[in-house]
């Protein structure tokens, strides 16, 4: 998970990069996911750096996912307005698109993160099981 979360962070940097871009830099929040990106470089690297503090790190990152999601998850029925018809009454297509891109990756990666945290779970039970026996 610790590469994932540093992947995840390199796609968010670029995406919040690309899309202050396109804005011509006439806007500062277009790079909030470059500063979630960057937050979750630190934790991924931190947590490949140092296993004693990987789970501690990777609730971390799934928390923060999970702050990412609920920021943007409002974008996704314009976003997919915007797919659908094109930027027709859409007020900014630029961030719709970035917000929904962000809260699908958000999304998936918490999903990720549960799913990890539910199978590093159930080895833990299956090996408390075996050492009693």
């Amino acid at each position: 998970m610790p590469k994932i979360t540093v992947g995840l962070g390199v796609i968010l940097f670029l995406l919040g990069i690309v899309g202050y871009i396109l804005v011509d830099g006439a806007s500062k929040t277009a790079l909030i996911p470059s500063f979630f990106g960057v937050v979750f470089i630190i934790l991924g690297g931190l947590a490949v750096a140092n296993l004693n503090l990987r789970k501690h790190l990777m609730h971390g990152a799934a928390g923060l996912a999970l702050l990412g999601l609920l920021g943007t998850i409002k974008a996704l029925p314009q976003g997919i307005y915007l797919i659908s018809v094109g930027p027709v009454h859409v007020d900014n297509p630029i961030a719709v698109a970035a917000q929904s891109i962000m809260a699908l990756l958000c999304g998936g990666f918490l999903y990720l993160c549960v799913q990890s945290f539910r199978a590093a779970r159930r080895k833990q039970n299956a090996e408390a099981k075996a050492s009693s026996l």
